[in-house]
């Protein structure tokens, strides 16, 4: 369906190994985002679960396990779109998970999953070290979510750092593109803000991009500044650098519509 006009809503948290804390404060935060009034509330990559990879692998869910029932009884409730921003997937790979994004709709169903295709190996100067191919098995196709409120793109974090998977979206449709992230503070500072802009502004597309902030453990800080960007790469809302929260911006068809009439660069392409 064409894109309708609403709020949206990116939450910002800072998870943790404590999984009943975690989904106690994406429930809060949901409805704290209904309450504002949002129709598609996002939440961040791994909300449900930060913490040591052997234990993320023993609570690995389904699609259908308690973390996501929780989320579509509430999004039911409350009559609003959910974006689980990932989940630990239960795959049959031994030792690993997928790390899987799913929209929920606001009558429970969940009508579209993704699975994180880019994933995140890499040292960096302070001290950290993450090789989430060595316990996360990668997805292999883009999704485009149906909607009710508009088309709907679904990517994970690191995903944001290659633009032909934002470009495929767009050529499928994609007026929304959703990137849930746990981004580094090292790396965040520099590139967050400027990567979803030039998302957006390359796709001509909203950009939903919620957030985890601040210290997990004594060796995983992330970066904050969940935000709302609209098709012309303007910063719409932003949480702060710390602190959980919700941040709420409105997703307007005219608005789209006019940007990519005045800058018709999508029918430009000759790659």
């Amino acid at each position: 369906m064409a894109l309708s006009n609403f709020l949206v809503g990116a939450v910002q948290m800072t998870s943790t190994a404590d999984r009943a804390r975690n989904l106690a404060t994406a429930l809060r935060l949901v409805n704290e985002a209904a309450d504002l009034g949002a129709k598609l509330v996002g939440l961040p990559e791994n909300f449900s679960f930060m913490g040591r990879d052997e234990e993320r692998i023993a609570g690995a869910e389904t699609l259908e396990g308690p973390t996501l029932s929780a989320l579509r009884e509430l999004a039911r409730r409350r009559g609003v779109h959910v974006l689980a921003g990932s989940i630990a997937e239960r795959v049959e790979a031994p030792g690993k998970t997928a790390n899987t994004s799913a929209l929920i709709a606001d009558d429970g169903a969940i009508v579209a999953a993704y699975r994180k295709i880019h994933l995140f190996d890499v040292a960096i100067p302070d001290g950290a070290r993450y090789a989430e191919s060595e316990t996360v098995v990668a997805g292999d196709r883009a999704v485009l979510a149906p909607s009710s409120l508009g088309r709907i793109g679904l990517t994970v974090c690191y995903d944001l750092r290659f633009p032909e998977l934002y470009r495929q979206l767009s050529a499928l449709g994609a007026e929304i593109l959703c990137v849930p992230a746990a981004f580094t503070l090292f790396t965040g500072k520099d590139h967050w803000e400027i990567l979803l802009r030039a998302r957006a502004v390359e796709n001509l597309a909203y950009v939903l991009a919620p957030a985890q902030a601040g210290r997990h453990s004594a060796n995983r800080v992330t970066f904050g500044n969940a935000m709302v960007v609209d098709p012309w790469g303007v910063v719409l809302a932003r949480c702060p650098g710390e602190g959980e929260g919700v941040c709420v911006a409105p997703v307007r068809r005219e608005r789209l519509e006019q940007v990519r009439r005045e800058l018709p660069s999508l029918k430009h392409r000759r790659l």
